[in-house]
């Protein structure tokens, strides 16, 4: 496995500053979208949630409820592999100022709807924070599978049915800063995934 310098000893030019593509289970009955690549995580390790707080927060969870193979995921080469899931970004490229603006998610949305196309077996679609929840809103009025944007609001835990008979289940993003305020917890977030799971199976709850 690549040992990968600390992002305080890396210089712009040694990231990848490219798109980061999602991965995972292509059988997978959920998918979780995030923002955009982290500035000092995906960006620089190219993979979704590796090398940054959100990820360091989140796969012990996924690990926990068997959806990861491990519990720390550091590097594109350090062998997780994920079961029943699969993980991606609303936008695929290191926004400016590390904050995505509409023009970004309008541009990658084709290729969003590419990933979730190509998951044959999905029934739930997890929106982490709200931009990522907004984002797949649009793309789903696009295909005609959801209505008005209040009729599907954000909140975490919120779900709606979709018309193309996926459920859309939404979470508080599992960044540092809200897990420093306690806006998500370690229990919030394996409520929300056991959720997901029921849902995945056709129940209701």
């Amino acid at each position: 496995m690549e040992q990968l310098k600390p992002a305080r000893n890396r210089r712009r030019e040694e990231y990848r500053n490219a798109p980061v593509n999602g991965f995972g289970d292509l059988d997978a009955r959920l998918c979780l979208v995030g923002l955009a690549p982290g500035a000092h995580g995906a960006n620089r390790t190219g993979r979704p949630f590796t090398g940054d707080g959100a990820g360091d927060f989140m796969y012990p969870l996924l690990h926990e409820a068997g959806l990861s193979s491990q519990a720390e995921s550091v590097a594109v080469d350090d062998g997780l592999s994920l079961q029943g899931l699969y993980i991606t970004n609303a936008v695929k490229c290191l926004p400016p100022d590390n904050l995505p603006h509409a023009s970004e998610f309008a541009n990658c949305r084709r290729y969003l709807a590419k990933e979730l196309k190509e998951l044959k077996k999905l029934r739930v679609v997890i929106a982490l924070g709200q931009a990522a929840h907004v984002s797949l809103l649009r793309l789903f009025r696009e295909q005609g599978a959801a209505g008005r944007m209040a009729d599907h609001p954000f909140g975490h835990g919120t779900r709606s049915r979709l018309g193309n008979g996926l459920w859309l289940l939404s979470s508080y993003h599992t960044s540092r800063y809200n897990v420093q305020t306690g806006r998500i917890t370690r229990e919030m977030f394996r409520d929300l995934l056991a959720q997901a799971r029921m849902l995945a199976r056709g129940e209701n709850g």
